[in-house]
């Protein structure tokens, strides 16, 4: 199964003034909503859409409620939730303030190796196309004719065109000049 990219024209923030380099970025469709993702993945099974979707809810539920109460939440074949955050150090632990220096909580997931592996193993990339400056264009080969660019690989004549096209070589029967002799 292939994976959809598109390539997005970026500047390194660290070096303002090197030129914008072209990166691929996963061209992300919409997720399923709920009851069709819960359609679509009982599907020729024994198990109601209704049933998994009750599940769905119940985990969402039950993961933050068990992260609050510090415990990490591991969901078999799928992965590992756990809490995490930044603290400012001090060196008399009296001076401690929790309110004051624990800083950035966030939510760490760490997919199981039957997901990763499973989503991992085989992949291979597909151009989806090309945004630049808002404009989304379907294809790089979009993109290069909007632009006048020509195919990297494509032979090219002295007067800019592609071999047969008026002023390229290789006409009707003539012999085609050769410097080599």
């Amino acid at each position: 199964m292939s994976v959809n990219y598109k390539l997005v024209q970026r500047k390194n923030p660290l070096k303002k003034d090197e030129p914008a380099k072209w990166y691929a970025t996963p061209n992300s469709a919409k997720p399923l909503a709920q009851k069709a993702l819960t359609r679509a993945a009982t599907a020729n099974t024994t198990t109601a859409p209704i049933e998994l979707e009750s599940a769905m809810e119940l985990l969402a539920a039950f993961i933050p409620q068990q992260l609050k109460q510090g415990h990490t939440v591991n969901v078999p074949g799928m992965g590992t939730f756990r809490l995490t955050f930044k603290s400012d150090g001090v060196e008399d632990i009296n001076k401690f303030n929790a309110g004051q220096m624990i800083k950035s909580p966030r939510i760490v997931f760490t997919p199981a190796k039957e997901l990763k592996e499973g989503v991992l193993q085989g992949l291979s990339f597909e151009n989806g196309g090309v945004l630049e400056a808002g404009i989304n264009y379907a294809s790089l080969a979009d993109y290069r004719k909007a632009k006048g660019l020509p195919t990297p690989g494509a032979p090219q004549t002295p007067g800019g065109g592609t071999p047969g096209e008026s002023g390229g070589s290789g006409g009707s029967g003539g012999q085609s000049e050769n410097p080599l002799g």
